[in-house]
């Protein structure tokens, strides 16, 4: 997917399909709950699997790998149709689609970082940079396609779980870990705290109206 001049590239693509499946199953499953046709579940699911990515590349200065590698289109699609069969069968199991969102945050977080400290070294701004759009900007995207203020910004701990676990691969690795063990990880601490954050209804401090 990824020519990089270190030999993790097989490891980063696996990071990149599994989130890019992960963000894929949320975006369908919110046009889904909206009530859209195949074509709407689709389009979402491959907007909220890809955005993210293609925004990263572009501020870095690289060609968007979801043009270049026709897998990553193919993954969203395939999410798409599973979904409008099964997402009966998948509604029924408890909140899945934030589970997913939960694990395509954690794996994009840290692969935003990960490619970032490939392109700049260990520069903290930038990996912190990278690693937030890759995590937020397709959630972001996906509910604004659906007329909804976007999650990341209202409810429970969304964009400082990504945060958390950047810090943490960033810490790891500046410690000379290898980056597979950091990343493995940052991946872990991430999605653990979004999950709790969502277990337990952690919230950021609101303005308290009069």
């Amino acid at each position: 997917m990824v020519d990089f001049s270190f030999p993790i590239d097989g490891f980063i693509s696996i990071l990149d399909y599994l989130g890019t499946v992960a963000f894929a199953v949320t975006g369908a499953s919110k046009a889904i709950a909206h009530q859209a046709d195949i074509f709407g579940i689709i389009v979402l699911a491959t907007v909220v699997g890809v955005a993210g990515g293609i925004t990263r590349d572009v501020i870095f200065g690289r060609f968007p790998t979801a043009f270049s590698d026709p897998i990553y289109i193919s993954m969203t699609v395939i999410v798409g149709v599973v979904m409008f069969f099964l997402y009966t069968k998948f509604k029924s199991k408890m909140n899945i689609w934030l589970v997913f969102d939960a694990v395509g945050l954690g794996v994009f977080s840290i692969l935003g970082a990960s490619i970032a400290y490939q392109v700049v070294g260990m520069e903290f701004l930038p990996m912190l940079f990278g690693g937030m759009i890759t995590a937020i900007g397709g959630g972001i995207l996906r509910d604004v396609f659906v007329r909804e203020i976007p999650i990341v910004f209202v409810k429970e701990v969304y964009a400082v779980a990504s945060i958390l676990g950047i810090v943490v691969f960033y810490g790891i690795l500046n410690a000379g870990v290898e980056i597979q063990v950091a990343s493995v990880i940052g991946i872990v601490v991430s999605t653990g705290t979004r999950l709790l954050a969502m277990k337990y209804n952690w919230n950021l401090p609101k303005v308290k109206e009069a």
